[in-house]
């Protein structure tokens, strides 16, 4: 998978999150799977990236989500698990790790930098070694 339009250039921000997702036993454990990365290779970037933007639109942006803490699962998707490696899985881990406080919709700006964070996952694992 690839970002259209990528080039190169690293986001600072991004950068300084991945190193201390990095740091953390929990978030670095994340990896996909034979049949997630065949999911992400048979549904190509856009469709993936939309899902991400499904996801985070119908879980996650409500200011209370239903089940929240709860709403993302394990496994079952290549979004589910990049959002547990990002911590971008519920309210609680948007408020610790990305300062995105819990109790107000996200915006869109705030969905489009979720989306992109898990994206920016996504990649790396698609096109690290196996």
């Amino acid at each position: 998978m690839t970002i259209p339009g990528d080039n190169g250039a690293a986001d600072p921000r991004l950068e300084r999150l991945f190193a201390r997702l990095a740091r953390s036993a929990f978030r670095s454990r994340f990896r996909l799977g034979l049949k997630e990365r065949q999911y992400c290779l048979d549904k190509g970037a856009e469709v993936v990236r939309a899902h991400a933007a499904d996801f985070i639109a119908q879980r996650l942006a409500p200011a209370m989500p239903r089940n929240d803490g709860k709403q993302t699962p394990m496994r079952g998707h290549p979004v589910f698990i990049a959002q547990h490696a990002t911590a971008t899985c519920c309210r609680g881990c948007l408020a610790k790790w990305h300062e995105i406080p819990q109790g107000i919709a996200l915006t869109e700006a705030q969905q489009r930098y979720v989306v992109e964070v898990i994206f920016h996952w996504l990649v790396q694992q698609m096109n690290a070694p196996r």
